[in-house]
C-alpha cells in the first residue's frame, strides 16, 4: 500500500497540470475592444483598484471607456475635489463587461472614482490639459 502513495501523488500532480493548461480559466483576457477614439481608458482590476494611479486626457469632450477585468461591480464617476462633475456614470457589473460615455472637462485636476461603498481606494488622479 505504501508504494501506491508516490504513484497517487504523481497522478494527482499530473492531473492538476493538465487541467491548468486547459482553456477557460479566469485569467484569460476579457472579450472587449477599446474604441480607437477613446480619450480616457480605465480598467477595473482585481483587488478593487483601477489599472493606473494617474490618467491624462485632453480638455473638451472626452470619450471615456471603462472595462471590467475584475469580478465585482464598479461605477465610475469623475470628481473634482469631493464633488461629482458632469453626469457621466459608467457601470460595469462583472468581468468582461464595459461601458462608455462622453464628458466635457476643462483643463484641471480631477479624480476617477468608484462610488460603490467600500471601493474608496479606487480614486485615481486625472490630469486634463
Amino acid at each position: 500500500m505504501r508504494f501506491l502513495r508516490p504513484i497517487t501523488a504523481t497522478v494527482f500532480a499530473a492531473s492538476l497540470l493538465t487541467l491548468s493548461s486547459c482553456g477557460g480559466s479566469s485569467s484569460s483576457s476579457p472579450d472587449y475592444t477599446i474604441p480607437a477614439d477613446a480619450g480616457l481608458v480605465v480598467k477595473a482590476v482585481p483587488s478593487i483598484r483601477w489599472d493606473a494611479n494617474e490618467y491624462t486626457a485632453a480638455a473638451g469632450d472626452i470619450k471615456v471607456f471603462l472595462a471590467n477585468d475584475d469580478s465585482v461591480k464598479h461605477i465610475l464617476v469623475i470628481r473634482q475635489g469631493d464633488k461629482v462633475v458632469g453626469d457621466l456614470e459608467l457601470t460595469v457589473t462583472k468581468r468582461g463587461t464595459f461601458d462608455e460615455g462622453t464628458i466635457n472637462l476643462e483643463a484641471g485636476e480631477y479624480s476617477v472614482y468608484c462610488i460603490i461603498p467600500g471601493h474608496s481606494n479606487m480614486n485615481s488622479k486625472l490630469t486634463v490639459s
